[in-house]
């Protein structure tokens, strides 16, 4: 691999300066992003009393006057940002007719000053009920589970899942939920919501209303523990839980599910269904295996892909993130696969509660890894996030400062996301650093979004290792409570992909079904566009068939394939020295996240230091000729002269700084 060194020249850019470094419409866009460009801000109420958007101060006054909601509006273009996204207010939800023309004033409002506007589908979340109104009716909707009771006579039961599940422990509501696998209940969650919206919206739907948020839905039959009960002290129950229901390990039910395993599987489910909660032969594994693949593709098809299809007639995105993204052990319990449930939205996205730079480094990767990895698997490119400082104002640390939280949006943005819709507290922070918090993301997409990702390594993501191993259990569930097996799985794909991170690595995440339908070229595994030089495996993991197949043709064409094991662990310097990326920090530094991605066949690199110390180094780069680095926070360019040979790149960031490197285009 040829080395190069840059030398730091130029100046910086000012609002009358643009030079040829790099294409103008890219710095037109820099030095002035447009909406599409810069966050959202989350807005539950727009009221229809004349106080314009919930939490809002200094509104015109006038009882449902379109003045109020637009001066609103316009206020949120005032402090930078490019948008809202709605919805008809919670308070006699879908019902309430002054709710709706508040609604549909904001919406107006956003196509006149030039705002975009995406639609949150529940009355708080988790999403799917529609504020209990597809169970209104349809008791039978509810979600299901099948219950293991080992002292009863009868010890398998079929009951709501509710009780000790998210539906019940979360903090905005206890109120019974709707069961994801059932296709008639997500049939009514869609015509009560999301048809209710195109009745009212009409044509704004395709232009101004970009996209609909599904927040948090889940296959809810999994204790998560209770929230601290502070919190839960002032969360409404609206159904009350049974006191006299008993803790039990359960997993997913519907209606026809024993139906769909006998038409896939030619076997009777209810023979073997045992093996769902206890067994180590091999005929327990393949039951488990079976049972858990038809859950994901259940799933996947009827929830996420129901809503995907309605919004493709509606001319809109479907968008949202799912529960729990960065606990692994919980994904089959929750989703079957949640790479497949998130392959279902067109911008899949993820919840980032903490606005901490450094969680990324501890874990928070794969938040953003598996929506980034969704993704790029699917031939897309947009990633959202819903990013707060929740966990910083719960614990007394925060509110986040601006530093923090353009750390926060820069490290999300090297990962992959787009979109950045905002629980940030306006009245938290100063009017001047919420602007300069909307420019600084708004900077980012200018140059990033219509980038493609670029990394050259995958690691493999073992669900199909999980579906034979995940043993229910009626306690919060944890690592603990499952296989040796499962938690040195578990561990080695958490540790693997911090590694990755730490070495400044940027990778995919693919599961056996993505693996097996990819094609090998040139020494590389080709999936949707991206070649992949590399691919890491956990410790421990069993591919299927035909995964294993693609992989050993992967490997004898002159793939890199990295295993993780006692024999040889997987650490950012093994890696460093096995890959050898392109872009290298020297010297090491595992506090530094970098992002790879080809734009019109410029390479791009993004450098953000998510460590609370400053970094001082040089980053060697793989191609000669004319460098850009741009600085999002202060909108400054510099010019850089690239020669064969040396060190490398003089980098010096502050703790909590990013830059982005553009190269030279590629000769065609």
């Amino acid at each position: 691999m040829r080395r190069v060194v840059m030398a730091l020249t130029g100046a910086i850019v000012g609002s009358g300066t643009i030079p040829d470094v790099v294409p103008r419409s890219w710095l037109e866009r820099w030095l002035s992003p447009p909406a599409d460009h810069r966050p959202l801000q989350i807005v539950h109420g727009i009221a229809p009393d004349g106080k314009g958007p919930a939490g809002m101060a200094q509104m015109v006054p006038g009882a449902g006057s379109d003045s109020a909601i637009e001066s609103g509006m316009r206020r949120y273009r005032d402090l930078g940002l490019g948008g809202i996204v709605c919805n008809v207010m919670f308070k006699d939800y879908m019902r309430s007719e002054p709710a709706w023309d508040a609604l549909v004033q904001a919406v107006r409002a956003c196509r006149d000053l030039g705002l975009v506007a995406w639609i949150y589908d529940e009355d708080g979340y988790p999403s799917g009920a529609a504020g209990g109104l597809v169970l209104e009716g349809n008791p039978e909707f509810e979600a299901l589970e099948l219950a293991r009771d080992t002292a009863a006579a009868q010890p398998f039961i079929v009951r709501p899942a509710y009780e000790f599940t998210h539906a019940s422990n979360n903090y905005y509501a206890a109120r019974r939920y709707v069961n994801l696998l059932d296709d008639r209940a997500v049939r009514k969650f869609v015509s009560v919501t999301h048809e209710a919206y195109r009745r009212r919206l009409g044509a704004e739907l395709g232009g101004t209303v970009k996209a609909f948020f599904t927040d948090e839905p889940s296959l809810i039959t999994v204790n998560l523990g209770q929230i601290p009960e502070s919190a839960r002290r002032n969360v409404p129950i609206r159904d009350p839980p049974d006191p006299a229901a008993k803790p039990l390990p359960a997993v997913p039910w519907a209606y026809d599910l024993s139906e769909r395993y006998r038409e896939r599987y030619g076997a009777d489910l209810l023979d073997v269904r045992r093996s769902l909660f206890e067994g180590d032969t091999d005929g327990d594994r393949t039951v488990r295996r079976r049972y858990w693949a038809l859950i994901a593709d259940l799933v996947a098809e009827r929830y996420f892909g129901g809503i995907q299809r309605w919004c493709a007639g509606a001319h809109v995105a479907s968008s949202g993130h799912i529960l729990w993204e960065e606990a692994l052990m919980h994904h089959p319990a929750l989703y079957g696969n949640a790479l497949k449930a998130l392959s279902r939205m067109d911008v899949p996205g993820l919840d980032e509660l903490s606005s901490d730079p450094s969680a990324v480094l501890h874990g928070h990767w794969m938040t953003a890894a598996l929506p980034a990895s969704a993704a790029m698997l699917t031939g897309g490119r947009r990633v959202f996030t819903e990013v707060s400082d929740f966990s910083e104002k719960m614990s007394g640390t925060g509110p986040a400062s601006l530093a923090r939280m353009q750390a926060t949006a820069a490290w999300q943005a090297a990962m992959g996301v787009t979109d950045f819709t905002l629980y940030y507290g306006i009245a938290d922070r100063s009017a001047e650093d919420y602007r300069a918090y909307c420019d600084y993301v708004g900077r980012l997409n200018a140059v990033l979004k219509e980038a493609r990702l670029d990394p050259d390594v995958l690691l493999y993501y073992p669900i199909h290792d999980l579906w034979a191993e995940y043993r229910p259990v009626a306690d919060p569930l944890n690592l603990g409570s499952q296989t040796q097996r499962a938690q040195k799985l578990v561990g080695s794909f958490n540790a693997t992909g911090t590694a990755l991170t730490h070495a400044q690595v940027p990778f995919c995440l693919t599961d056996h079904e993505f693996l097996a339908k990819a094609s090998v070229r040139s020494g590389r595994l080709q999936i949707r566009g991206h070649g992949f030089r590399a691919i890491v495996l956990p410790e421990g993991a069993e591919l299927p068939e035909a995964a294993s197949r693609r992989l050993a043709q992967f490997e004898s064409g002159g793939g890199i394939v990295l295993r993780d094991g006692p024999e040889g662990r997987i650490t950012s310097q093994t890696l460093r020295r096995d890959l050898r990326p392109d872009y290298a920090l020297a010297p090491e530094h595992d506090g530094i996240v970098l992002g790879r991605f080809v734009r019109e066949r410029r390479p791009i690199v993004v450098i953000v230091n998510a460590g609370a110390s400053p970094y001082a180094g040089t980053l060697s780069v793989a191609r000669a000729g004319l460098w850009t680095i741009m600085d999002p926070a202060t909108a400054s360019v510099r010019t850089s002269s690239v020669v064969d040979g040396g060190a490398g790149v003089a980098i010096s960031l502050a703790a909590s700084q990013a830059v982005i490197l553009v190269g030279p285009p590629a000769r065609r």
